[in-house]
């Protein structure tokens, strides 16, 4: 029989995947860039800042890298795709689905293991040696970890550290990073495995214990055109390469590639 508690914790799980990052299409005229989740607050600043600067409209959707991949791939007329891994752009290039020469690695980012504001920091996660323990009876916040990239390589970091059997069973996933990141800001969650960019984004959690990057494959955001992208995207493309662009996303916890 399931706990009340976790019937909960997957009901605001679901309600949150759903409705938190739904995906908006744009216009005839605009561009359209399918991101992933974990871009939302520095990919918001920077598109409101273009369209303020150029006149054109650029709408984003944002949702799991793997959701958006099958719809680029199922004809989603997408212009830009922003992926939180190499794979599910891997895809969509060997579909013949990218525009040839257009992608490039944008970005980088490292996890961290979060809790509500003002909990005690352990420093690096190494030095947890029972996480079922610091969880008591609550569950750990991640994105879908066999499919969504946060999830995947926090996944990665919990069995190189011989951690994940013993939580595998009190894992709440969610659609996306940001979804696992609102259940531990709105206290659904006592911990969750998210990117330091969102950890960064969030008032109502603090990083607990951060995660060292040889314990899963690098985390690297590849961006390109898709086939049936609009001359406009080309510029905006141009646009996040750019100094000022790459600004905000530093100043959001955002890492350049091999940096």
């Amino acid at each position: 029989m399931i706990l009340p508690f976790a019937c909960r914790i997957w009901m605001v799980a679901l309600v949150l995947g759903a409705f938190v990052l739904a995906p908006v299409r744009a216009g005839a005229e605009g561009v359209l860039v399918f991101a992933a989740a974990s871009l939302k607050t520095a990919l918001d600043e920077i598109a409101t800042e273009y369209t303020e600067r150029t006149g054109q409209d650029v709408t984003v959707s944002y949702a799991a890298s793997s959701v958006l991949a099958r719809q680029i791939h199922q004809g989603a007329p997408a212009d830009i795709f922003i992926s939180a891994n190499a794979d599910w752009m891997d895809f969509l290039e060997q579909q013949g689905l990218l525009r040839p020469g257009t992608r490039s690695d944008l970005l980088g980012n490292s996890l961290v293991l979060i809790g509500a504001a003002g909990r005690p920091v352990l420093g690096d996660i190494r030095v947890v040696h029972d996480l079922r323990a610091e969880l008591g009876e609550g569950f750990l916040a991640m994105a879908l970890v066999d499919a969504v990239p946060a999830g995947i390589y926090g996944k990665a970091a919990l069995q190189g550290l011989n951690l994940w059997e013993a939580v595998q069973d009190r894992v709440a996933q969610t659609d996306n990073v940001r979804a696992a990141l609102a259940l531990v800001a709105t206290g659904a969650a006592p911990l969750g495995i998210v990117y330091r960019s969102d950890a960064q984004a969030e008032q109502r959690v603090s990083v607990v214990a951060s995660i060292p990057t040889d314990l899963h494959p690098p985390i690297i955001y590849p961006a390109a055109m898709t086939g049936n992208a609009t001359g406009a995207a080309r510029a905006f493309l141009d646009h996040l390469h750019s100094d000022a662009a790459l600004a905000i996303f530093q100043e959001q916890g955002f890492s350049l590639p091999g940096g």
